[in-house]
Protein backbone atom coordinates (compact mmCIF):
# COMPACT_ATOMS: atom_id res chain seq x y z
CA UNK A 1 0.00 0.00 0.00
CA UNK A 2 1.32 3.32 -1.16
CA UNK A 3 2.03 5.91 1.53
CA UNK A 4 -0.04 8.40 -0.24
CA UNK A 5 -3.33 6.16 0.62
CA UNK A 6 -2.81 6.74 4.21
CA UNK A 7 -3.75 10.07 5.93
CA UNK A 8 -0.80 12.54 5.74
CA UNK A 9 -1.38 14.52 9.33
CA UNK A 10 -0.21 11.43 11.22
CA UNK A 11 -3.88 10.37 12.32
CA UNK A 12 -4.59 6.91 13.27
CA UNK A 13 -7.22 4.55 14.66
CA UNK A 14 -8.45 3.69 18.02
CA UNK A 15 -5.83 1.04 17.86
CA UNK A 16 -2.93 3.44 17.13
CA UNK A 17 -2.45 1.85 13.04
CA UNK A 18 -2.32 4.50 10.20
CA UNK A 19 -5.37 4.95 8.58
CA UNK A 20 -6.85 5.34 4.91
CA UNK A 21 -7.75 8.87 3.83
CA UNK A 22 -10.31 7.01 1.52
CA UNK A 23 -11.97 4.97 4.60
CA UNK A 24 -12.18 6.92 7.57
CA UNK A 25 -12.88 10.70 8.78
CA UNK A 26 -14.37 13.50 6.70
CA UNK A 27 -18.07 14.18 6.33
CA UNK A 28 -18.69 10.28 6.93
CA UNK A 29 -17.30 10.17 10.02
CA UNK A 30 -18.73 13.62 10.96
CA UNK A 31 -22.37 12.57 10.29
CA UNK A 32 -22.04 10.33 13.39
CA UNK A 33 -20.78 13.22 15.27
CA UNK A 34 -23.20 15.75 14.41
CA UNK A 35 -25.87 13.29 15.05
CA UNK A 36 -24.61 13.05 18.39
CA UNK A 37 -24.43 16.63 18.82
CA UNK A 38 -28.15 17.24 18.22
CA UNK A 39 -29.34 14.89 20.50
CA UNK A 40 -27.28 16.26 23.44
CA UNK A 41 -27.54 19.35 22.74
CA UNK A 42 -31.35 18.61 23.30
CA UNK A 43 -30.79 17.41 26.51
CA UNK A 44 -28.87 20.10 27.83
CA UNK A 45 -31.00 23.07 26.40
CA UNK A 46 -34.30 21.18 27.63
CA UNK A 47 -32.25 21.78 31.46
CA UNK A 48 -31.09 24.65 31.09
CA UNK A 49 -33.63 26.88 29.11
CA UNK A 50 -36.09 26.51 31.93
CA UNK A 51 -34.29 25.80 34.76
CA UNK A 52 -35.22 29.27 35.96
CA UNK A 53 -38.64 28.67 35.99
CA UNK A 54 -38.24 25.05 38.24
CA UNK A 55 -36.11 26.51 40.62
CA UNK A 56 -39.37 29.60 40.98
CA UNK A 57 -42.15 27.84 40.82
CA UNK A 58 -41.15 24.67 42.12
CA UNK A 59 -38.36 25.07 44.80
CA UNK A 60 -39.72 28.09 45.38
CA UNK A 61 -36.64 30.24 44.94
CA UNK A 62 -36.92 34.27 44.73
CA UNK A 63 -36.07 35.61 40.98
CA UNK A 64 -32.63 37.12 41.89
CA UNK A 65 -31.31 33.58 44.23
CA UNK A 66 -33.16 31.81 40.85
CA UNK A 67 -31.17 34.14 38.60
CA UNK A 68 -27.85 33.83 40.27
CA UNK A 69 -28.01 29.65 40.94
CA UNK A 70 -29.04 29.74 37.70
CA UNK A 71 -25.65 31.70 36.01
CA UNK A 72 -23.43 29.94 38.28
CA UNK A 73 -24.51 26.15 37.22
CA UNK A 74 -24.02 27.63 33.63
CA UNK A 75 -20.83 28.59 34.40
CA UNK A 76 -19.56 25.70 35.95
CA UNK A 77 -20.57 23.76 32.56
CA UNK A 78 -18.76 26.18 30.38
CA UNK A 79 -15.68 26.20 32.48
CA UNK A 80 -15.27 23.08 33.94
CA UNK A 81 -14.26 22.05 29.82
CA UNK A 82 -10.73 23.52 30.48
CA UNK A 83 -9.60 20.38 32.93
CA UNK A 84 -11.42 18.14 30.54
CA UNK A 85 -9.16 19.55 27.53
CA UNK A 86 -6.25 19.81 29.56
CA UNK A 87 -7.04 16.07 30.38
CA UNK A 88 -7.42 15.30 26.72
CA UNK A 89 -4.40 16.91 25.63
CA UNK A 90 -1.57 15.54 28.19
CA UNK A 91 -3.23 12.36 29.57
CA UNK A 92 -6.06 10.71 27.62
CA UNK A 93 -6.91 11.99 24.33
CA UNK A 94 -10.17 13.46 23.19
CA UNK A 95 -11.90 9.81 22.23
CA UNK A 96 -10.99 8.19 26.03
CA UNK A 97 -11.50 11.83 27.80
CA UNK A 98 -14.87 11.81 26.08
CA UNK A 99 -16.12 8.07 27.17
CA UNK A 100 -15.44 8.78 30.85
CA UNK A 101 -16.99 12.15 30.72
CA UNK A 102 -20.16 11.15 28.97
CA UNK A 103 -20.85 8.46 31.38
CA UNK A 104 -20.52 11.09 34.57
CA UNK A 105 -22.94 13.44 31.85
CA UNK A 106 -25.57 10.28 31.47
CA UNK A 107 -25.60 9.63 35.78
CA UNK A 108 -26.15 13.41 36.26
CA UNK A 109 -29.60 13.75 33.62
CA UNK A 110 -30.81 10.34 35.15
CA UNK A 111 -30.40 11.54 38.93
CA UNK A 112 -31.90 14.70 37.83
CA UNK A 113 -34.94 13.37 35.81
CA UNK A 114 -35.60 11.44 39.52
CA UNK A 115 -34.97 14.52 41.33
CA UNK A 116 -38.12 16.11 39.58
CA UNK A 117 -40.31 13.01 39.30
CA UNK A 118 -40.06 11.06 42.45
CA UNK A 119 -42.49 12.98 45.39
CA UNK A 120 -39.74 11.91 48.01
CA UNK A 121 -37.11 14.64 46.34
CA UNK A 122 -39.73 17.11 45.86
CA UNK A 123 -41.45 19.70 48.42
CA UNK A 124 -44.88 18.65 49.39
CA UNK A 125 -47.86 20.39 48.38
CA UNK A 126 -51.39 21.04 50.34
CA UNK A 127 -53.95 22.34 49.42
CA UNK A 128 -52.62 24.38 46.86
CA UNK A 129 -49.62 25.89 49.42
CA UNK A 130 -46.06 23.87 48.76
CA UNK A 131 -43.63 24.18 51.61
CA UNK A 132 -39.74 25.22 50.80
CA UNK A 133 -37.66 22.37 49.53
CA UNK A 134 -35.83 20.80 52.26
CA UNK A 135 -31.86 20.60 52.79
CA UNK A 136 -31.83 16.95 50.95
CA UNK A 137 -34.00 17.71 48.31
CA UNK A 138 -32.17 20.85 47.67
CA UNK A 139 -28.68 18.98 48.07
CA UNK A 140 -29.98 16.10 45.91
CA UNK A 141 -31.40 18.62 43.04
CA UNK A 142 -28.23 20.57 42.83
CA UNK A 143 -25.77 17.47 43.34
CA UNK A 144 -27.23 16.22 39.81
CA UNK A 145 -27.03 19.72 38.34
CA UNK A 146 -23.00 19.83 39.29
CA UNK A 147 -22.79 16.01 38.14
CA UNK A 148 -23.74 17.00 34.74
CA UNK A 149 -21.36 19.94 34.57
CA UNK A 150 -18.45 18.08 35.61
CA UNK A 151 -19.73 15.63 32.67
CA UNK A 152 -19.93 18.03 30.12
CA UNK A 153 -16.51 19.23 31.19
CA UNK A 154 -15.09 16.30 29.57
CA UNK A 155 -17.28 15.80 26.71
CA UNK A 156 -18.02 19.68 25.19
CA UNK A 157 -14.10 20.40 24.62
CA UNK A 158 -13.45 17.30 23.07
CA UNK A 159 -16.76 16.67 20.44
CA UNK A 160 -16.12 19.44 18.40
CA UNK A 161 -12.41 19.44 18.34
CA UNK A 162 -12.51 15.43 17.57
CA UNK A 163 -14.71 16.62 14.63
CA UNK A 164 -12.69 18.82 12.97
CA UNK A 165 -9.73 16.46 13.64
CA UNK A 166 -11.89 14.43 11.07
CA UNK A 167 -9.98 16.25 8.26
CA UNK A 168 -6.83 16.32 7.11
CA UNK A 169 -5.39 19.77 7.16
CA UNK A 170 -2.47 18.50 4.52
CA UNK A 171 -5.09 17.76 2.05
CA UNK A 172 -6.24 21.11 0.34
CA UNK A 173 -9.81 19.43 -0.09
CA UNK A 174 -10.26 18.17 3.28
CA UNK A 175 -9.45 21.67 4.51
CA UNK A 176 -11.64 22.96 2.11
CA UNK A 177 -14.58 20.91 3.69
CA UNK A 178 -13.12 21.73 7.47
CA UNK A 179 -14.42 25.67 6.16
CA UNK A 180 -17.99 24.62 6.52
CA UNK A 181 -17.14 22.48 9.47
CA UNK A 182 -17.99 24.91 12.34
CA UNK A 183 -20.76 26.16 10.48
CA UNK A 184 -22.56 22.88 10.11
CA UNK A 185 -21.85 21.58 14.15
CA UNK A 186 -23.43 24.57 15.18
CA UNK A 187 -26.02 23.94 13.18
CA UNK A 188 -26.67 20.79 14.72
CA UNK A 189 -26.41 22.35 18.32
CA UNK A 190 -28.86 25.09 17.09
CA UNK A 191 -31.75 21.61 15.78
CA UNK A 192 -31.16 20.03 19.18
CA UNK A 193 -32.01 23.70 21.30
CA UNK A 194 -34.80 24.38 18.93
CA UNK A 195 -36.60 20.39 19.98
CA UNK A 196 -35.86 21.64 23.31
CA UNK A 197 -37.10 25.39 23.69
CA UNK A 198 -40.39 24.45 21.49
CA UNK A 199 -41.05 20.60 22.37
CA UNK A 200 -39.49 19.73 25.64
CA UNK A 201 -40.49 23.07 27.62
CA UNK A 202 -43.99 22.67 26.44
CA UNK A 203 -43.70 19.24 28.41
CA UNK A 204 -42.40 20.44 31.14
CA UNK A 205 -44.86 23.32 32.28
CA UNK A 206 -47.97 21.46 31.22
CA UNK A 207 -47.26 17.27 30.82
CA UNK A 208 -44.98 17.10 33.96
CA UNK A 209 -40.99 17.92 34.79
CA UNK A 210 -40.36 13.86 35.17
CA UNK A 211 -41.27 13.53 31.17
CA UNK A 212 -39.57 16.62 30.65
CA UNK A 213 -36.70 15.74 31.66
CA UNK A 214 -37.34 12.15 31.40
CA UNK A 215 -37.16 12.12 27.51
CA UNK A 216 -33.72 14.54 26.82
CA UNK A 217 -32.00 11.65 29.15
CA UNK A 218 -32.80 8.70 27.05
CA UNK A 219 -31.99 10.97 23.91
CA UNK A 220 -28.43 11.86 25.37
CA UNK A 221 -28.12 7.88 26.14
CA UNK A 222 -29.27 7.33 22.45
CA UNK A 223 -26.84 9.80 21.45
CA UNK A 224 -23.86 8.15 22.97
CA UNK A 225 -24.79 4.80 21.01
CA UNK A 226 -25.03 7.15 17.73
CA UNK A 227 -21.40 8.56 18.52
CA UNK A 228 -20.00 4.88 19.18
CA UNK A 229 -21.68 3.77 16.06
CA UNK A 230 -18.89 5.09 14.05
CA UNK A 231 -15.88 4.04 15.90
CA UNK A 232 -14.23 1.95 13.04
CA UNK A 233 -14.12 5.12 10.80
CA UNK A 234 -12.84 8.06 12.98
CA UNK A 235 -9.56 9.46 13.14
CA UNK A 236 -7.62 10.04 16.21
CA UNK A 237 -4.44 12.70 16.40
CA UNK A 238 -1.58 11.59 18.07
CA UNK A 239 -0.14 14.18 20.25
CA UNK A 240 3.68 15.12 19.76
CA UNK A 241 4.19 16.64 23.19
CA UNK A 242 4.40 14.91 26.48
CA UNK A 243 2.78 17.86 28.40
CA UNK A 244 1.46 20.23 25.23
CA UNK A 245 0.40 23.00 28.14
CA UNK A 246 4.30 23.32 29.92
CA UNK A 247 5.54 26.06 27.42
CA UNK A 248 3.25 28.43 28.83
CA UNK A 249 5.17 28.58 32.13
CA UNK A 250 8.71 28.02 30.33
CA UNK A 251 8.75 30.68 28.00
CA UNK A 252 7.68 33.24 30.02
CA UNK A 253 10.10 31.96 33.03
CA UNK A 254 13.08 31.67 30.14
CA UNK A 255 11.86 35.56 28.45
CA UNK A 256 12.53 36.64 32.14
CA UNK A 257 15.84 34.98 33.14
CA UNK A 258 16.84 36.80 29.68
CA UNK A 259 15.79 40.20 30.82
CA UNK A 260 18.67 41.96 30.36
CA UNK A 261 20.08 40.71 27.04
CA UNK A 262 19.00 42.32 23.84
CA UNK A 263 16.99 41.19 20.82
CA UNK A 264 18.46 40.74 17.58
CA UNK A 265 17.91 42.96 14.89
CA UNK A 266 16.65 39.96 12.12
CA UNK A 267 14.50 37.12 14.39
CA UNK A 268 16.36 34.77 11.86
CA UNK A 269 19.17 35.19 14.25
CA UNK A 270 16.94 33.66 17.62
CA UNK A 271 16.86 29.71 18.24
CA UNK A 272 14.78 27.72 15.76
CA UNK A 273 15.26 23.86 14.68
CA UNK A 274 16.60 23.22 11.35
CA UNK A 275 13.24 22.34 8.58
CA UNK A 276 13.91 18.92 8.67
CA UNK A 277 13.67 18.00 12.57
CA UNK A 278 9.76 19.40 11.66
CA UNK A 279 9.68 17.18 8.34
CA UNK A 280 10.63 14.01 10.57
CA UNK A 281 8.62 14.13 13.77
CA UNK A 282 5.05 15.67 11.87
CA UNK A 283 4.84 19.01 13.99
CA UNK A 284 4.40 22.15 12.36
CA UNK A 285 7.00 24.75 12.31
CA UNK A 286 5.18 28.39 13.43
CA UNK A 287 7.29 31.64 11.59
CA UNK A 288 7.90 34.53 14.23
CA UNK A 289 5.62 37.88 14.41
CA UNK A 290 5.96 40.77 16.61
CA UNK A 291 3.45 40.78 18.37
CA UNK A 292 4.65 40.26 22.40
CA UNK A 293 7.93 40.81 21.49
CA UNK A 294 9.16 40.47 25.10
CA UNK A 295 8.71 36.87 24.68
CA UNK A 296 11.26 36.35 22.04
CA UNK A 297 13.83 36.65 24.62
CA UNK A 298 13.17 33.40 25.74
CA UNK A 299 14.71 32.15 22.12
CA UNK A 300 18.32 34.12 22.47
CA UNK A 301 21.18 32.66 21.95
CA UNK A 302 24.43 33.76 23.63
CA UNK A 303 27.84 34.38 22.34
CA UNK A 304 28.69 30.99 21.10
CA UNK A 305 25.32 30.40 19.06
CA UNK A 306 23.49 28.42 21.31
CA UNK A 307 20.46 29.03 23.52
CA UNK A 308 20.06 29.90 26.83
CA UNK A 309 16.74 28.16 27.19
CA UNK A 310 16.23 25.55 24.95
CA UNK A 311 13.02 27.59 23.60
CA UNK A 312 12.30 27.31 19.93
CA UNK A 313 10.79 30.55 18.10
CA UNK A 314 7.90 27.90 17.68
CA UNK A 315 7.40 27.62 21.35
CA UNK A 316 7.41 31.40 21.83
CA UNK A 317 5.41 31.68 19.13
CA UNK A 318 3.01 28.99 20.35
CA UNK A 319 2.83 30.61 23.71
CA UNK A 320 2.12 34.50 21.99
CA UNK A 321 -0.77 32.71 20.46
CA UNK A 322 -2.40 31.96 23.95
CA UNK A 323 -1.70 35.31 25.20
CA UNK A 324 -3.02 36.81 21.93
CA UNK A 325 -6.42 34.75 22.59
CA UNK A 326 -6.40 35.44 25.81
CA UNK A 327 -6.52 39.58 25.19
CA UNK A 328 -9.45 38.32 22.70
CA UNK A 329 -11.30 36.17 25.00
CA UNK A 330 -11.08 39.06 27.67
CA UNK A 331 -13.84 41.07 24.99
CA UNK A 332 -16.14 38.37 24.82
CA UNK A 333 -17.23 38.19 28.60
CA UNK A 334 -19.22 41.36 27.92
CA UNK A 335 -20.78 39.39 24.87
CA UNK A 336 -21.65 36.28 27.26
CA UNK A 337 -23.22 38.04 30.11
CA UNK A 338 -26.04 39.56 27.12
CA UNK A 339 -26.53 35.99 26.10
CA UNK A 340 -27.20 34.94 29.58
CA UNK A 341 -30.03 37.17 29.54
CA UNK A 342 -31.49 34.46 27.44
CA UNK A 343 -32.69 31.86 29.79
CA UNK A 344 -32.85 33.90 32.85
CA UNK A 345 -34.10 37.45 32.97
CA UNK A 346 -35.68 37.34 29.66
CA UNK A 347 -37.56 34.47 30.39
CA UNK A 348 -39.24 35.80 33.70
CA UNK A 349 -39.44 39.20 31.92
CA UNK A 350 -42.05 36.67 29.57
CA UNK A 351 -43.65 35.39 32.39
CA UNK A 352 -45.17 38.70 32.75
CA UNK A 353 -46.66 39.07 29.63
CA UNK A 354 -49.68 38.05 27.71
CA UNK A 355 -49.01 34.67 26.17
CA UNK A 356 -52.24 33.34 25.06
CA UNK A 357 -52.05 32.00 21.54
CA UNK A 358 -55.94 31.42 21.24
CA UNK A 359 -58.61 30.62 23.70
CA UNK A 360 -56.80 28.21 25.67
CA UNK A 361 -53.33 27.70 24.38
CA UNK A 362 -50.85 29.69 26.59
CA UNK A 363 -47.15 29.85 25.15
CA UNK A 364 -44.47 28.93 27.99
CA UNK A 365 -41.99 31.73 28.27
CA UNK A 366 -38.86 29.65 27.69
CA UNK A 367 -40.32 28.40 24.20
CA UNK A 368 -39.64 32.56 23.20
CA UNK A 369 -36.08 31.36 22.92
CA UNK A 370 -36.56 28.76 19.94
CA UNK A 371 -36.56 31.98 17.69
CA UNK A 372 -33.23 32.21 18.79
CA UNK A 373 -32.40 29.33 17.23
CA UNK A 374 -34.75 29.33 14.30
CA UNK A 375 -33.07 32.50 13.50
CA UNK A 376 -29.68 30.83 13.57
CA UNK A 377 -31.06 27.44 11.47
CA UNK A 378 -32.14 29.59 8.78
CA UNK A 379 -28.74 32.02 9.11
CA UNK A 380 -26.24 29.26 9.10
CA UNK A 381 -27.20 27.40 5.57
CA UNK A 382 -27.35 31.73 3.89
CA UNK A 383 -24.03 32.08 5.42
CA UNK A 384 -22.55 29.06 4.42
CA UNK A 385 -23.72 28.77 1.17
CA UNK A 386 -24.21 32.05 0.31
CA UNK A 387 -22.74 34.98 2.11
CA UNK A 388 -18.97 33.34 2.16
CA UNK A 389 -19.02 32.20 -1.79
CA UNK A 390 -20.22 35.95 -2.25
CA UNK A 391 -17.36 37.35 0.14
CA UNK A 392 -14.99 34.81 -0.73
CA UNK A 393 -14.78 36.34 -4.62
CA UNK A 394 -14.77 40.03 -3.32
CA UNK A 395 -11.48 39.36 -0.53
CA UNK A 396 -9.40 36.55 -1.61
CA UNK A 397 -10.31 35.08 1.97
CA UNK A 398 -11.36 31.44 1.95
CA UNK A 399 -13.63 31.87 5.03
CA UNK A 400 -15.50 35.05 3.00
CA UNK A 401 -13.59 36.94 5.96
CA UNK A 402 -11.24 36.95 8.66
CA UNK A 403 -12.53 35.21 11.78
CA UNK A 404 -12.14 38.25 13.69
CA UNK A 405 -14.14 40.31 11.34
CA UNK A 406 -16.96 37.41 11.53
CA UNK A 407 -16.78 38.42 15.79
CA UNK A 408 -17.13 42.10 14.92
CA UNK A 409 -20.33 41.80 12.83
CA UNK A 410 -21.42 39.51 15.59
CA UNK A 411 -20.86 41.33 18.38
CA UNK A 412 -22.46 44.85 16.69
CA UNK A 413 -25.70 42.74 15.52
CA UNK A 414 -25.40 41.76 19.62
CA UNK A 415 -25.48 45.49 20.67
CA UNK A 416 -28.75 46.10 18.63
CA UNK A 417 -30.45 43.51 20.04
CA UNK A 418 -29.78 44.52 23.69
CA UNK A 419 -30.70 47.97 22.52
CA UNK A 420 -33.84 46.90 21.47
CA UNK A 421 -34.26 45.06 24.86
CA UNK A 422 -34.35 47.80 26.36
CA UNK A 423 -36.39 49.73 24.48
CA UNK A 424 -38.86 47.33 24.99
CA UNK A 425 -38.76 47.16 28.47
CA UNK A 426 -39.62 50.79 28.51
CA UNK A 427 -42.41 50.37 26.60
CA UNK A 428 -43.55 47.50 29.08
CA UNK A 429 -43.17 49.97 32.04
CA UNK A 430 -45.39 52.42 30.13
CA UNK A 431 -47.85 49.78 29.85
CA UNK A 432 -48.00 49.22 33.59
CA UNK A 433 -47.96 52.94 34.47
CA UNK A 434 -51.03 53.15 32.69
CA UNK A 435 -52.57 50.30 33.46
CA UNK A 436 -51.95 51.07 37.45
CA UNK A 437 -50.60 46.89 37.24
CA UNK A 438 -48.05 46.84 40.44
CA UNK A 439 -49.35 43.15 40.84
CA UNK A 440 -46.90 40.12 41.80
CA UNK A 441 -49.30 37.74 39.39
CA UNK A 442 -51.17 40.34 37.13
CA UNK A 443 -50.50 39.92 33.22
CA UNK A 444 -49.35 42.98 31.71
CA UNK A 445 -51.74 43.64 28.74
CA UNK A 446 -49.08 43.54 26.18
CA UNK A 447 -48.11 40.45 24.00
CA UNK A 448 -45.30 38.15 24.25
CA UNK A 449 -44.44 38.63 20.69
CA UNK A 450 -42.78 41.93 21.57
CA UNK A 451 -39.56 40.15 22.95
CA UNK A 452 -39.37 38.55 19.53
CA UNK A 453 -36.94 41.68 17.29
CA UNK A 454 -34.41 40.62 20.49
CA UNK A 455 -34.42 36.71 20.31
CA UNK A 456 -33.92 37.00 16.78
CA UNK A 457 -31.05 39.14 16.90
CA UNK A 458 -29.35 37.18 19.70
CA UNK A 459 -29.66 33.93 17.38
CA UNK A 460 -28.35 36.32 13.75
CA UNK A 461 -25.75 37.60 16.15
CA UNK A 462 -24.70 34.09 17.49
CA UNK A 463 -23.82 32.72 13.81
CA UNK A 464 -21.42 35.52 13.43
CA UNK A 465 -19.83 35.57 17.04
CA UNK A 466 -20.55 31.94 18.44
CA UNK A 467 -19.46 30.08 15.55
CA UNK A 468 -16.74 32.45 14.90
CA UNK A 469 -15.37 32.24 17.99
CA UNK A 470 -15.22 28.45 18.43
CA UNK A 471 -13.20 28.66 15.24
CA UNK A 472 -10.74 30.91 16.30
CA UNK A 473 -9.37 29.66 19.51
CA UNK A 474 -10.00 25.98 17.35
CA UNK A 475 -7.77 27.37 14.52
CA UNK A 476 -5.52 30.09 16.61
CA UNK A 477 -4.47 27.36 19.07
CA UNK A 478 -0.64 25.57 19.23
CA UNK A 479 -1.29 22.31 17.16
CA UNK A 480 -1.19 20.22 20.29
CA UNK A 481 -3.23 22.52 22.42
CA UNK A 482 -6.75 22.70 20.15
CA UNK A 483 -8.86 21.29 23.22
CA UNK A 484 -7.38 23.23 25.52
CA UNK A 485 -7.97 26.18 22.80
CA UNK A 486 -11.28 25.47 22.16
CA UNK A 487 -11.92 26.05 25.82
CA UNK A 488 -11.62 30.14 25.17
CA UNK A 489 -14.91 29.49 24.20
CA UNK A 490 -16.21 27.75 26.35
CA UNK A 491 -14.75 29.48 29.80
CA UNK A 492 -15.88 33.24 28.09
CA UNK A 493 -19.27 31.53 28.03
CA UNK A 494 -19.36 30.47 31.61
CA UNK A 495 -17.29 33.67 32.75
CA UNK A 496 -20.08 35.67 31.82
CA UNK A 497 -22.48 33.48 33.15
CA UNK A 498 -20.46 34.07 36.88
CA UNK A 499 -20.39 37.77 36.02
CA UNK A 500 -24.10 38.44 34.57
CA UNK A 501 -24.80 36.84 38.25
CA UNK A 502 -22.21 38.70 39.82
CA UNK A 503 -23.79 41.67 38.26
CA UNK A 504 -27.27 40.87 39.50
CA UNK A 505 -26.52 40.18 42.97
CA UNK A 506 -24.25 43.58 43.22
CA UNK A 507 -27.01 45.72 41.53
CA UNK A 508 -29.96 44.38 43.53
CA UNK A 509 -28.28 45.10 46.20
CA UNK A 510 -26.84 48.63 45.29
CA UNK A 511 -30.73 49.78 44.23
CA UNK A 512 -32.54 47.96 46.48
CA UNK A 513 -30.76 49.40 49.68
CA UNK A 514 -32.34 51.31 52.65
CA UNK A 515 -36.05 50.75 51.32
CA UNK A 516 -35.34 51.58 47.64
CA UNK A 517 -36.94 49.88 44.87
CA UNK A 518 -34.18 47.39 43.63
CA UNK A 519 -33.87 47.03 39.76
CA UNK A 520 -34.27 43.54 39.89
CA UNK A 521 -37.11 42.48 42.69
CA UNK A 522 -39.14 39.26 42.74
CA UNK A 523 -42.43 41.55 41.30
CA UNK A 524 -40.78 42.61 38.01
CA UNK A 525 -44.16 44.83 37.39
CA UNK A 526 -42.87 47.01 40.45
CA UNK A 527 -38.97 47.48 39.57
CA UNK A 528 -36.47 48.67 37.39
CA UNK A 529 -35.29 46.16 34.81
CA UNK A 530 -35.28 48.90 31.82
CA UNK A 531 -32.57 50.65 34.18
CA UNK A 532 -30.78 46.93 34.06
CA UNK A 533 -30.86 46.72 30.49
CA UNK A 534 -29.49 50.13 29.08
CA UNK A 535 -26.58 49.27 31.70
CA UNK A 536 -26.03 46.18 29.83
CA UNK A 537 -26.65 48.30 26.86
CA UNK A 538 -23.79 51.21 27.96
CA UNK A 539 -20.98 48.19 28.77
CA UNK A 540 -21.67 46.79 25.53
CA UNK A 541 -21.03 49.89 23.82
CA UNK A 542 -17.68 50.26 25.97
CA UNK A 543 -16.70 46.54 25.23
CA UNK A 544 -17.23 46.55 21.50
CA UNK A 545 -14.81 49.96 21.31
CA UNK A 546 -12.37 47.28 23.41
CA UNK A 547 -13.21 44.52 20.84
CA UNK A 548 -11.78 46.93 17.89
CA UNK A 549 -8.40 47.72 19.63
CA UNK A 550 -7.41 44.05 20.57
CA UNK A 551 -8.58 42.76 16.62
CA UNK A 552 -6.47 45.70 15.72
CA UNK A 553 -3.71 44.16 17.40
CA UNK A 554 -3.83 40.81 16.91
CA UNK A 555 -1.60 38.80 14.43
CA UNK A 556 -2.98 35.53 12.82
CA UNK A 557 -1.24 32.51 13.21
CA UNK A 558 1.40 31.51 10.69
CA UNK A 559 2.93 27.84 9.81
CA UNK A 560 4.66 25.82 7.89
CA UNK A 561 3.32 22.63 6.86
CA UNK A 562 5.15 20.07 4.74
CA UNK A 563 2.65 18.72 2.41
CA UNK A 564 3.10 16.34 -0.38
CA UNK A 565 1.89 17.42 -3.68
CA UNK A 566 1.13 14.96 -7.01
CA UNK A 567 5.07 13.83 -7.66
CA UNK A 568 5.85 12.64 -3.84
CA UNK A 569 8.27 15.93 -3.30
CA UNK A 570 7.99 17.94 -0.18
CA UNK A 571 7.12 20.99 -0.29
CA UNK A 572 7.08 23.59 2.63
CA UNK A 573 3.87 25.65 2.54
CA UNK A 574 3.38 28.80 4.87
CA UNK A 575 -0.63 29.06 5.77
CA UNK A 576 -1.44 31.64 7.95
CA UNK A 577 -4.61 34.69 7.42
CA UNK A 578 -3.60 38.95 7.31
CA UNK A 579 -1.91 40.02 10.03
CA UNK A 580 -4.56 42.51 11.10
CA UNK A 581 -7.40 41.44 12.28
CA UNK A 582 -9.40 43.73 11.01
CA UNK A 583 -7.98 43.79 7.66
CA UNK A 584 -9.40 40.92 4.81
Amino acid sequence: METKDYTQDGTVDLRGRPVLASRTGKWKACSFLVGYEALERMAFYAVSSNLVNYLTTQLHEDNVSAVRNVNNWSGSVWITPILGAYIADTYLGRFWTFTVSSLIYSMGMIMLTMAVSFKSLKPKCTNGICNKASTSQIAFFYSSLYIIAIGSGGTKPNISTFGADQFDDYNPQEKQLKVSFFNWWMFSTFLGALVATLGLVYIQENLGWGLGYGIPTVGLLLSLIIFYIGTPIYRHKVSKARSPARDLIRVPTAAFMNRKHQLPDNPSELHEYEPQYYISSGKRQVLHTPMFRFLDKAAIKDSAGHSNSLCTVTQVEGTKLIFGMVMIWLVTLIPSTIWAQINTLFVKQGTTLDRKLGPSFEIPAASLGSFVTLSMLLSVPMYDQYFVPFMRKRTGNRRGITLLQRLGIGFLIQVSAIAIAYAVEVRRMHVIKVHHIFGFKEVVPMSIFWLLPQYVLLGVADVFNAIGLLEFFYDQSPEDMQSLGTTFFTSGIGVGNFLNSMLVTVVDKITGRNGSKSWIGDNLNDCHLDYYYGFLLIISLLNLGAFLWASSKYIYKREIMEVKDDSDQIEGKAIGTPSLGLQV
